[in-house]
């Protein structure tokens, strides 16, 4: 992913963070010895120096900088048949910390999640649409006050704001139902810049259904596939594409998913957010009389009736199924994860349905890929925006 930080005129607020993350090949170490305890959990020195080809004495060295800083926890001694025990080490929650903006088309959140990903605090607004300053003002507000509630020591720990946004969001003024003109503020407009100026952080930005994919990677499970496509089904849907166990973002938007055309049933073609996308659930309650507005503060104030919950269900899995396809006829990737804002029930759900309409589809020439459920759910987006600076700051990339 592409790293978006505060200019050199910029100094952050407070103290820097207390790691030792200077440029060079042994910041390089410390972030893969991070990386394996993240991915295996607890490990002992042996371990790491078995996995990365180091020496004992190196990995020593290394797992004493990451200890003293913080960042690893000793846990209690393994005794084998000879020697000393081996002594585990795992991540220390309160390590380090990280803000995570969501930006959306109907509502933006922020949150503070510790070094294993727990969310310590969030607030949330919703709204008909997004403008530039009155999300610029919610970010900063809530950030002062979440900053203020903080002890000196962890605000020494504070690694970075990131942010997830959708790309381009002046060419949805028509989509939202609002003039062209009320979005329009948008394309000269840059978030990351503005926030890096007033709250003194270091920012990192993403396309958001991409930094949902992050969430997966960096707090999800880490057994299972290291080649899948990902959906996150939002207000539109859309993705992340994910290669040997690392986000593939391209120049900056790949796996976005939502221009691929699916077919429309009529002889014609349509985009794949005109199939999975939640505003297509909104129309279809809205043409039915229902109220909407319980889709944008909580999952939980769904309430939706089961023939238009299937009907929805029925049009997403058909995006999804063709997507699925022509994303893996390029990339064999051996899974496809599905998640949203949406309760873990309907997730299932969706993902049956895909998987049912997926074996209707010609698969001739290419491996079926797996079908899964995401495992982050509704937070995915905030989760994956403060995931941004953790990545960039002590996990490998590549």
């Amino acid at each position: 992913m592409a790293e978006q930080t505060m200019s050199d005129e910029t100094q952050p607020l407070g103290p820097r963070l207390q790691g030792s993350n200077a440029a060079g090949m042994r910041a390089r170490n410390e972030r893969l010895a991070l990386s394996l305890v993240r991915r295996h959990g607890a490990l002992a020195k042996s371990e790491i120096a078995r996995m990365t080809g180091l020496s004992a004495q190196t990995v020593s060295v290394i797992m004493r900088a990451l200890e003293n800083d913080g960042l690893l926890v000793r846990g209690e001694p393994v005794r084998g048949r000879v020697g000393q025990p081996s002594v585990p080490m795992g991540l220390a929650a309160d390590g380090a910390y990280f803000l995570g903006l969501k930006i959306g088309r109907r509502s933006s959140e922020l949150v503070l999640t510790d070094f294993l990903g727990a969310v310590e605090t969030r607030a949330r607004r919703s709204y008909p649409y997004p403008t530039p300053e009155a999300t610029l003002e919610f970010a900063c507000q809530e950030i002062e006050e979440v900053l203020n509630g903080q002890t000196p020591d962890r605000q020494t720990r504070l690694a970075g704001l990131g942010v997830a946004m959708p790309f381009f969001l002046w060419n949805w003024a028509q989509t939202l139902g609002v003039p062209a003109e009320n979005m329009a503020g948008w394309r000269d407009f840059d978030m990351r810049a503005e926030l890096a100026a007033r709250t003194g952080l270091p920012v990192f930005l993403e396309n958001d259904a991409t930094a949902a994919c992050s969430a997966e990677l960096v707090f999800g499970p880490q057994e299972g596939p290291r080649d899948f496509l990902y959906f996150y089904i939002g207000y539109f849907g859309g993705g992340g594409v994910v290669l040997n166990g690392q986000l593939f973002s391209g120049r900056g938007n790949a796996g976005a998913l939502g221009p691929l055309p699916v077919p429309s049933g009529d002889g014609g073609v349509r985009q794949f957010i005109d199939f999975a996308s939640l505003y297509v659930l909104e129309d279809m309650m809205r043409q039915n009389g229902d109220r909407t507005e319980g889709l944008w503060t909580s999952v939980e104030n769904w309430h939706v009736e089961d023939a238009i919950r299937d009907a929805w269900l029925g049009t997403a899995a058909k995006g999804l199924a063709h997507a699925t396809l022509a994303g893996c006829s390029i990339i064999d990737f051996e899974a496809v994860k599905i998640d949203g804002w949406m309760r873990p029930e309907l997730r299932s759900a969706l993902v049956a349905e895909t998987n049912r309409q997926l074996d209707g589809l010609n698969l001739t020439g290419m491996a079926r890929p797996e079908v899964l459920p995401g495992t982050i759910g509704p937070d995915a987006r905030a989760l994956g925006a403060a995931s941004l600076p953790l990545a960039q700051r002590f996990l490998i990339e590549g």
